[in-house]
């Protein structure tokens, strides 16, 4: 559980890092919240992470033709649908065009892969 609270940590860092980066990714935040803004990055990491967990599995299946056809580059537009999904639900987060979204997906694929190697390690 510790694990998975760490991993949406990092996700938010990773997505207050993206509305950085780019711009065309939003995240629009609470100030009247409890936590505040930060408060609005971690329900975004959260929403994305059970999105990931129920929806991926769906969508990666359905893919693996083209996965493997792609040798895997496939996946990008997998994480990038995710992430346009996640931004669907949320109120909160704003994905501007496709483009944007691959390069989203991209960075988030990343930093949870790092997140997974580096809270693997015991």
């Amino acid at each position: 559980m510790i694990r998975f609270a760490l991993k949406v940590v990092i996700m938010a860092l990773a997505f207050y890092g993206l509305t950085r980066l780019l711009t065309g990714i939003d995240v629009v935040g609470n100030e009247d919240a409890p936590l505040g803004i930060t408060g609005t990055f971690l329900w975004v990491a959260l929403l994305f992470a059970l999105v990931n967990a129920v929806v991926g599995p769906i969508l990666r299946f359905l893919s693996f033709p083209a996965i493997l056809l792609t040798l895997g580059l496939f996946l990008v537009i997998v994480n990038a649908a995710l992430l346009g999904l996640t931004a669907a639900i949320s109120d909160r987060l704003s994905v501007d065009g496709f483009g944007t979204a691959v390069v989203g997906g991209l960075v988030l694929a990343v930093v949870g892969w790092v997140a997974d190697t580096a809270l693997d390690r015991r």
